[in-house]
């Protein structure tokens, strides 16, 4: 169903949101042959074996995004990541930092809510990405230096993207959450949801990726992710979540991928979904998940990215030293730095050689490869940021 087959749907209302329009768009299956780089099908969702994309010539990359891109847009909107980070100590080097840092968390006082779960039913670190970067600099370059992450970021975001990350641990006996779509219209009352017209409902969707990364093997009694595949084609979902009927369908209808450690699952943020019950007794469910926005979308989390891009420095410039390939480095500037120079001051941060002034990430690039010291580039850092303030 689309708003704009009538006229009068310009903005959305609850009245435009129909079960059987839902059902109509979600009953499908998923045809392998359609995803050529995908290893196989699973309820409907596409699995893809990282080692064999990894492996696959260089000049496929761009058929591989272009591919990505029709899976999140108009195919199930899920896709799993078999062995995204192949290098198991990697992943567990990260969760003894988010270990860590909710044991600071919980020695403070602190308390994290969750969005769509009772308080308490879980453990939250808001914030991970730049908690984690200040705390283990060395664990965070080669966390996201990942490769997988990078790919489908690209694919969904193009260049400049924007990564936040969120520690969640379910812990034994943690209820599911309710289904729901996600940042930005997602997060919105119904009321506000409507006030926005029907374009940007439409255009909400590709502004944000949503992924995770499993921190332990995640079984189905565990409760991985539910999902709806197909549900981010149903145009009135950012209303329809909330209505009991879709809610009872969701229920009926959803999806379960278990997931082993190292395992990466992204998803458009429009899919219906909702995280699951653990059912288990000793197993804490760890994931970290993936907020990716575009360079022309507001991120949910502010970071402190100069902060960031100041404390990984000194590892890019160890690791380049050791022989680290442009890539590897690529990555961890793109997941640090800020990738758009807007908004900026343009008194003060004047284009000078093209259309817009560099970006923190362009400074990172450079003090790269002209060797810069951690204290130059972070003297350039605060004096460029000053610059972009009125």
């Amino acid at each position: 169903m689309s708003f704009t087959s009538t006229r009068d749907r310009a903005w959305p209302a609850g009245r435009h949101c129909d079960i059987d329009d839902l059902r109509a768009l979600v009953e499908r299956g998923t045809d392998l042959a359609d995803y050529p780089h995908a290893a196989s099908v699973e309820d409907g969702v596409l699995v893809y074996d990282s080692e064999r994309l990894r492996a696959a010539d260089a000049g496929a990359d761009r058929a591989v995004r272009a591919e990505l891109v029709r899976a999140f847009a108009d195919g199930p909107g899920v896709v799993v990541f078999r062995n995204a980070f192949p290098d198991p100590a990697v992943v567990d080097r990260a969760t003894a930092v988010f270990e860590a840092l909710i044991a600071e968390q919980r020695a403070s006082g602190a308390a994290a809510g969750d969005h769509f779960a009772a308080p308490g039913a879980n453990d939250r670190v808001w914030n991970a990405l730049e908690k984690t970067a200040l705390y283990d600099p060395e664990t965070f370059a080669d966390y996201y230096a990942n490769d997988v992450l990078a790919l489908a970021s690209r694919a969904w975001l193009g260049p400049g993207y924007q990564v936040t990350a969120q520690v969640n641990v379910v812990n034994p006996g943690g209820a599911a959450q309710r289904a729901h779509r996600d940042y930005h219209l997602g997060f919105l009352s119904e009321e506000t949801a409507a006030a926005y017209p029907a374009h940007v409902h439409r255009l909400s969707p590709v502004l944000t990726l949503q992924g995770a990364v499993a921190h332990c093997d995640m079984p189905v009694e565990t409760g991985p992710t539910l999902y709806l595949p197909y549900s981010q084609t149903y145009e009135p979902g950012y209303l329809a979540w909330r209505l009991p009927e879709f809610q009872a369908y969701f229920d009926a209808h959803r999806v379960q991928i278990p997931l082993a450690k190292g395992d990466a699952v992204f998803f458009n943020p429009a899919v219906l979904h909702a995280a699951g019950r653990n059912r288990t007794a000793d197993v804490r469910r760890t994931a970290n998940l993936l907020q990716v926005s575009s360079a022309f979308g507001r991120a949910m989390e502010t970071v402190d990215r100069e902060a960031v891009a100041g404390a990984v420095f000194p590892v890019l410039l160890r690791r380049r030293a050791q022989g680290a390939d442009e890539d590897w480095l690529e990555r961890v500037v793109a997941a640090s730095a800020e990738g758009y120079p807007f908004p900026t001051n343009l008194d003060a941060d004047p284009p000078l050689d093209g259309l817009a002034p560099p970006s923190q990430a362009d400074l990172v690039r450079r003090a790269l490869h002209e060797e810069w010291t951690p204290r130059t580039l972070r003297d350039a850092l605060r004096t460029a940021a000053q610059r972009r303030t009125s």
